[in-house]
């Protein structure tokens, strides 16, 4: 069985070509067998994502008619109450509506074209009851592009490419950070069959690093060999994971894998989980063409533009 590696990123920070280059093999196997991998040493403070998870469930704790105010839908900034997302429709499949509610920021840094500003560069919302959320979530934000653009030079380091050859398409990327709530059993009572706190999916862009929580109703993997697997947690890491753009940037060497995340469970009925989830993409403009062999494993498919590619995909997991 393929099973989700951890990698330490120190040797790729402070280490010798040669240790660079060995990260670089581990990582490029690892996205090639399962899409997915755990990394340590990328130098992200444990403190900033303990500060960011309190003041979210400050945020969460409000009344409902306090956060109705700032209520969106999925690809906008803001609130999404429970029941507009179900990430299963990405496959087709109609499950229902994913048990969570999500604090969502991300790229504001508008580009002056209303066809892509519109979409992935709109205002972020900042709640005046918990007025912390902006200052910490704006520094995070830089964290997270700093080392998501990391991420993608390891990237083209692993397939022997430039250094600058993914992060070319990234000047001006769009990007969303999902602080996602997992309620517990407790409140929400009996998950319906086939619910989740997110259905089965892959996700769409480029990279996603996720800060979880360890839990009964965590991340699963799937596995062709041995069906869903817990994912591994480990204490200070992010998990790391290809999105269906990379998958086909890289002519599906890599794997934009599916996943999911657990029903809350009833042998821990009050477990309440926050998760960070960074979702990078690249240039909404960026025209995408799919690397051929050797780097790419196969021809298949043709050049695709980042903002179509995308919003097909976002606009299937919505509700209503």
């Amino acid at each position: 069985m393929k099973a989700v590696p951890v990698i330490d990123l120190t040797p790729w920070f402070h280490g010798d070509e040669g240790e660079r280059a060995a990260v670089a093999a581990r990582v490029d196997a690892a996205l090639s067998e399962i899409g997915f991998l755990v990394i340590t040493g990328h130098g992200v403070p444990a403190a900033d994502r303990a500060a960011i998870r309190a003041a979210a469930k400050r945020f969460f704790a409000l009344p409902e008619e306090t956060k109705r105010a700032y209520a969106v839908t999925v690809g906008e900034r803001g609130w999404l109450p429970p029941g507009v997302e179900a990430n299963g429709y990405a496959e087709g499949t109609e499950t229902p509506p994913d048990l969570k509610e999500t604090f969502a920021v991300g790229a504001d840094r508008r580009i002056g074209d209303p066809v892509f500003d519109d979409e992935w560069f709109l205002p972020n919302v900042w709640p005046g009851e918990v007025p912390e959320l902006e200052p910490l979530l704006t520094g995070y934000l830089a964290r997270m592009k700093d080392l998501s653009d990391e991420l993608l030079r390891l990237c083209a380091a692993a397939l022997g490419l430039p250094d600058g050859f993914f992060t070319g398409r990234a000047g001006h990327p769009s990007f969303t950070l999902n602080i996602n709530r997992y309620p517990p059993m407790s409140q929400l009572g009996e998950p319906e069959p086939g619910q989740f706190r997110i259905g089965p999916h892959t996700d769409f862009g480029t990279v996603t690093v996720l800060d979880r929580q360890d839990g009964v109703g965590g991340l699963q993997v799937y596995s062709a060999e041995a069906g869903w697997v817990d994912a591994p947690w480990v204490e200070d890491s992010f998990t790391i994971n290809v999105g269906d753009l990379l998958a086909h940037w890289t002519g599906g060497r890599w794997t934009s894998n599916r996943h999911r995340v657990l029903p809350p469970d009833p042998s821990a009925p009050d477990e309440e989980l926050v998760s960070l989830v960074f979702f990078y993409e690249c240039d909404p403009d960026a025209r995408i063409e799919p690397l051929a062999p050797p780097a790419g494993r196969s021809a298949g498919g043709g050049p695709v533009r980042a903002h179509e590619f995308l919003l097909e995909r976002l606009n299937a997991i919505t509700i209503g």
